[in-house]
């Protein structure tokens, strides 16, 4: 029984990947802008980012009729996946790891004004350079659509991101305090075992 569940497992998940949306079958129906201007460095968990996007109109009317719901992402640039396997860009969509933190997921997809959606940077985003991508989804949730802020070449109108590093201004004071007074401490030793030595001496 253990084996056939596990089979059972593993040929869904082959079926998933499978069935999974290829980013090289998607329209670029969608024009996204973003706050961010090129080459800008923003920081994490600390600015924000405003996107806005809307149909292209030079699309056929009815071409958004499947369109539900909007997905926006950051997404790398190439520069920032060189050597790093885990952000290796695929045309399936579901191994595809260029585009892994979420600004908003599942909008409702709104026509004919623009939408726009403000949020702060994310504190885990790590840092790198990025780009913007929506996504259109239909009712089951399957991507169906796309816009980005970048070309074809992901080169241009990228920004980037300052990962939190971890400290924090109270952090340094704390330490620098401690280490000061490792110093002064040190010194009294020293002075109060050089008293001790010339109290023995002089007895």
């Amino acid at each position: 029984m253990a084996i056939r569940a596990f089979l059972f497992v593993l040929s869904c998940l082959a079926a998933a990947t499978c069935r999974g949306v290829t980013f090289s079958s998607l329209q670029q129906t969608l024009i996204v802008t973003a706050s961010p201007q090129p080459a800008q460095v923003l920081k994490a968990g600390e600015d924000e980012i405003t996107v806005t996007w809307s149909l292209n109109s030079t699309f056929p009317a009815g071409v958004d009729s499947s369109y539900k719901t909007v997905t926006i992402k950051l997404c790398y640039a190439p520069i920032s996946q060189k050597d790093r396997g885990w952000r290796k860009t695929v045309d399936n969509l579901v191994k595809d790891k260029t585009c892994q933190h979420k600004i908003v997921a599942n909008k409702p997809y709104i026509f004919p004004s623009n939408n726009t959606f403000t949020s702060t940077v994310l504190r885990d985003v790590p840092t790198a350079t990025y780009f913007i991508r929506a996504y259109a989804q239909n009712s089951e949730g399957d991507e169906v659509a796309y816009g980005q802020t970048t070309d074809s070449h992901k080169a241009v109108n990228l920004f980037e991101i300052q990962a939190i590093t971890g400290r924090h201004v109270s952090l340094d004071i704390a330490s620098i305090c401690f280490s000061a007074f490792s110093i002064v401490s040190l010194f009294g030793f020293f002075f109060l075992e050089k008293r001790k030595s010339k109290a023995s001496e002089s007895k």
